[in-house]
């Protein structure tokens, strides 16, 4: 876990400096032997002090190092000054995206698919960003698009069940890699705030046959959202003729009926009436 590294302001740090160096030049304006070791000994600090300065921009962090060995990130922006001798390695804090490449990808029902999509992050722990990877953008990157495979193979691009979540239900999958990315960046100090599908298609050797059958699924729901509607039109039809009296058809004529009835509601095309003007019974 990131620890915070002693610092100091450093414009005071700045004015110790300044200090230092107006008394080793009194020291050796002196010229005597313990003036010249005490103007040594002053440039010597002032070259220790100089090494400990460092300027930190808004959202980003140092991290610093003395020696090989880690003693703690500093996060408050502008002028800083840090212990001497140490090396300050700048990690930044934005938030940041990145959109990963178009991975073709085999869904849950072996369909090849193409899919892609834009992930969120910043650094939340800048020790673990530094030292538990090499790169933790290309870390972010590689898991980014291990998890967008995960994710394609264990779900279909589209399901005709309700009960089973597919690549387009774009809120639920959404948070599933969300979630999954989270728990895959965390050993490098990312916290993954958003992932999106921004790109979903069939493969271009299936997506002219998986376009009719898509329009074939529609056509059938369609058609069944038709057919009971007429059904039911055609109930209520009966059903008013029988209460109000209009008139008595016998089985075979409400047979009749119902048929013509449902070949003029379930029809694609317009239907040419005959209109009977003889005896309803022949």
């Amino acid at each position: 876990m990131a620890q915070r590294a002693f610092r100091v302001n450093g414009f005071l740090a700045l004015i110790v400096l300044l200090v230092l160096a107006g008394a080793g030049f009194a020291a050796l304006m002196t010229a005597t032997a313990g003036g010249l070791v005490a103007a040594a000994l002053c440039g010597l600090l002032a070259l220790l002090i100089l090494t400990g300065f460092t300027v930190i921009n808004p959202n980003e962090a140092k991290v610093v190092q003395f020696l090989g060995r880690y003693i703690g990130s500093v996060a408050d922006a502008g002028f800083q000054w840090v212990l001497p001798l140490t090396t300050k390695q700048r990690v930044t804090l934005r938030v940041r995206n990145f959109e990963t490449t178009k991975l073709k990808v085999n869904d849950a029902d072996g369909n090849p698919v193409e899919i892609a999509a834009v992930v969120v992050f910043k650094v939340v722990d800048t020790a673990r960003a530094v030292f538990s990877v090499d790169d933790y953008e290309e870390y972010v990157a590689i898991q980014s698009e291990a998890a967008v495979r995960h994710l394609a193979t264990t779900h279909p691009y589209d399901s005709h069940e309700e009960a089973r979540t597919s690549l387009r239900d774009g809120a639920t999958v959404a948070e599933e890699l969300t979630s999954e990315l989270r728990e895959r960046t965390d050993l490098a100090g990312v916290e993954v705030l958003e992932a999106r599908i921004t790109h979903l298609a069939y493969a271009p050797e299936i997506a002219q046959a998986m376009l009719v059958r898509q329009q074939a699924a529609q056509v059938v729901a369609a058609r069944t959202h038709i057919v009971e509607g007429a059904v039911g039109m055609v109930q209520l039809a009966l059903n008013r003729l029988a209460q109000e009296g209009v008139v008595d058809l016998d089985e075979e004529r409400k047979a009749q009926m119902v048929s013509n009835l449902l070949v003029v509601l379930c029809g694609d095309r317009a239907i040419q009436p005959v209109v009977n003007t003889g005896s309803l019974y022949a």
